[in-house]
């Protein structure tokens, strides 16, 4: 027990050594604020795409050819129908033109134009009307199909309503499986990408300070498991610290939702209740730990900075293949690539994150916690071979005795 204990003080050392140099500089504020850049260039791709993707159709029109009696029946049922179609793709602006001589020839000479993009075009009797279309515009001619069915009904018995329906919000008494898969996936897809985004630091620690043989000054004064332990422990101060500073602020955004919004935000919820943050925090410490150690692990087989890059490649390929293992397992809880997905040590973090949105038990999260941090700590002890004997080029403990010996 003595052993153990004086083992952890020694990384608790190394780590508030890392954590110190890490937090307290003026990098660490620009690192701890970089989302804010990626959440700007999001917002710049995103307005971007949606100006080109919606550009041509503000262009688009769908026309009616109708004289003056019939317009003004089309158009309030066009207001009517435009309550109902809420995708924009079916409900071009509506034109209506007055009929000017053969209205067949009219409407093909309306979508032959190139002044205006005429998607389709109605004429004809509205108990039997005609429609021209353009070859992409399915959707538009069937609301056509729709207008003049309305019309005709309207026709016979008016523009006012029939029936004045009694509409009443009722909040749901308990969460849907939508969104619970939904929250799943969440769940799964934040811990990878949180993990991808900080874990990488690790490696660029130690790849510096094994340039200027800081480690080897580190190593012969600590257990190299110790300082390896310790490095972990300091890296995952500092991102727990980006964690909670940025999960504060996401955790306050419904508030300034609108309220049509934040009621399609509050329908994402997890079974497990408000013990979900807790375990989700639990989860990201151990997709962390492990995927740190794999990085730690990568010093003992580059050399150069160069070589380390080549070697996050493969390791990040890896990452999103566990990421579409977890999803699956958010999509379908009940299949056994589910299960499995939930016992790989690599891609149970995820999973296992998932699983606590779609289910309500929670002695499963204690046995996979255990797991993973037995998994934690192989994998930091093989990189500490791996790395002793890579770059140290030095044995463990029993062969440094039989090498005295001898």
């Amino acid at each position: 027990m003595t052993r153990f204990r004086h083992a952890a003080r020694q990384a608790l050392t190394v780590a508030r050594r890392d954590f110190t140099a890490t937090v307290l500089t003026p990098t660490f504020l620009l690192f701890l604020l970089s989302p804010l850049l990626m959440i700007g260039f999001g917002v710049i791709g995103s307005l971007s795409a949606t100006t080109a993707a919606t550009g041509g159709d503000a262009k688009r029109r769908i026309v009616v050819i109708a004289d003056s009696r019939e317009a003004q029946v089309v158009q309030a049922v066009d207001r009517r129908l435009r309550t109902i179609f809420s995708d924009p793709s079916v409900r071009p602006e509506l034109r209506i033109d007055m009929p000017a001589g053969d209205r067949s020839a009219q409407a093909r000479k309306l979508l032959a134009s190139d002044g205006i993009d005429v998607a389709a075009v109605l004429y004809g009797p509205f108990d039997r009307p005609h429609i021209l279309r353009a070859p992409s515009a399915t959707v538009e001619a069937g609301y056509l199909e729709q207008l003049a069915e309305q019309v005709v009904r309207a026709e016979r018995t008016g523009t006012a309503p029939l029936s004045r329906a009694d509409v009443q919000v009722v909040q749901r008494g308990q969460l849907t499986t939508s969104g619970r898969s939904q929250a799943a996936y969440f769940a799964a897809f934040g811990i990878f990408f949180l993990t991808l985004m900080l874990s990488g630091q690790v490696v660029g620690a130690m790849a510096e300070e094994r340039s200027n043989k800081v480690i080897e000054v580190l190593a012969a004064a600590v257990p190299l498991e110790s300082v390896f332990f310790g490095k972990l422990i300091g890296a995952f101060g500092s991102a727990l610290l980006f964690v909670c500073f940025w999960g504060t602020l996401v955790a306050n955004v419904p508030r300034f939702l609108p309220e049509g919004m934040a009621a399609e935000v509050g329908e994402i919820g997890t079974a497990v209740g408000p013990v979900f943050a807790l375990l989700f925090v639990a989860y990201f410490t151990m997709a962390y730990m492990l995927q740190s150690a794999v990085f730690l692990g990568m010093g003992a087989l580059a050399g150069t900075q160069r070589e380390i890059q080549m070697l996050s490649l493969p390791i990040t390929v890896f990452q999103f293949g566990m990421l579409g293992l977890a999803s699956y397992a958010a999509g379908h809880p009940d299949a056994w690539l589910a299960t499995f997905a939930e016992m790989f040590p690599f891609s149970s973090p995820l999973a296992m994150a998932a699983r606590a949105a779609n289910a309500p038990e929670i002695w499963p999260h204690l046995l996979a916690l255990a797991w993973q941090a037995l998994w934690v700590g192989i994998t930091v002890t093989i990189a500490a071979r791996l790395f002793r004997r890579g770059v140290l080029k030095s044995g463990g403990p029993r062969r440094r005795k039989a090498a005295a010996a001898a």
